[in-house]
């Protein structure tokens, strides 16, 4: 026996150690490699079931209401706000007013007479539309088979919330309204939010929240502890939609009209009073001089001729936010068309 061998056998080294360690070492290597390569490398087979992805909703598209008189609804629409009228020529049931190129107040003429609730629906941009219905569908949304293409080749689909009001999803299309002679009519150029009824905070934040991806931009109540007007600002972009949670169980049709509204939002009220008045507009007795409210923003409300609010509002606060802060990016107005 050698001495390596002898001295080996004495101190207890087994034989063949330095090349087994480098065996295992080796191994072990392999095996971390494999645990970070292989999920990248896997792909699903085929016919195996993938959750799709939410496509982006990038703002409001447009507030549907019904009409009494829509000749009348036209003038306020036109001559007052200074939208653009499509079609132009004569105001029929589904006459739309632009604020921008895909943004409007659409107007119908009601199912019956002396409706209390003018609240037809309204609607989302979507940066997607088909996949958007793949995605509510596969969430237990009631969804239709396909979309469908309008002429200026937007798609769009109708779903409804949980509170039952019609909200539809729009793919803008390849031909936009065309942008107007005068764009300095305009009394403002965004429609930055919409308000509607609600019961159910809940439910609602369940859709627009948890499954849509919605977010709180500003909660708050004339009464401390409470949360009456409940702001979600879209997932992406900086329009948002009010939960106006403070009707009584039988809402009048004046109270109906005031919290199922839009807001069309300016830089200045001021000089929005003077703009008006310069048209010669004298306030009704509903339109009260401009307040500050308690989110800290100045606002003017008109009411259009079936007495639906619109909620000029400046698009920055300026005075003390009452209530709780704002947690979402700041609107501004639209530079063009």
């Amino acid at each position: 026996m050698g001495r390596c061998a002898m001295w080996n056998r004495r101190h207890g080294k087994p034989r063949g150690k330095g090349l087994g360690s480098r065996k295992l070492a080796a191994r072990y290597v392999l095996v971390i490699v494999l645990v970070w390569l292989l999920p990248a490398l896997w792909t699903p087979a085929a016919g195996a079931q993938t959750s799709p992805r939410r496509p982006a909703i990038t703002g409001i598209s447009h507030l549907t209401l019904y009409a009494d008189d829509l000749a009348r609804s036209e003038r306020f629409y036109t001559q007052r706000l200074g939208w653009e009228q499509v079609p132009a020529a004569g105001a029929g049931s589904g006459v739309r007013f632009y604020a921008n190129h895909q943004q409007y107040i659409e107007l119908l003429s009601p199912p019956q007479p002396n409706l209390s609730d003018r609240l037809a629906g309204f609607g989302f941009v979507t940066a997607d539309a088909d996949g958007l219905r793949h995605f509510l569908g596969a969430h237990g949304v009631a969804v239709p088979s396909h979309v469908t293409t309008e002429r200026d080749g937007s798609r769009t689909f109708l779903v409804h919330d949980p509170a039952g009001n019609r909200v539809a999803f729009t793919q803008l299309g390849s031909h936009p309204v065309p942008a107007p002679a005068d764009l300095s009519r305009r009394l403002s150029t965004h429609i930055m939010h919409l308000g509607f009824v609600a019961r159910d905070r809940a439910a609602l934040d369940g859709f627009y929240k948890n499954l849509l991806g919605f977010s709180l931009y500003w909660q708050g109540s004339a009464k401390p502890g409470k949360a009456d007007w409940v702001m979600m600002q879209v997932p992406d972009g900086t329009d948002w939609i009010e939960y106006m949670l403070y009707l009584p169980a039988a809402p009048g049709r004046a109270q109906l009209a005031s919290a199922n509204h839009f807001a069309p939002g300016v830089d200045s009220i001021d000089a929005l009073q003077k703009q008006l008045r310069a048209q010669g507009w004298k306030p009704s007795a509903e339109e009260k001089p401009p307040l500050l409210a308690l989110d800290g923003k100045w606002q003017l409300d008109l009411f259009d001729p079936d007495g639906t609010r619109v909620e000029f509002m400046e698009f920055k606060p300026v005075g003390k936010v009452c209530c709780s802060p704002f947690t979402g990016r700041t609107p501004g107005a639209y530079p063009h068309w």
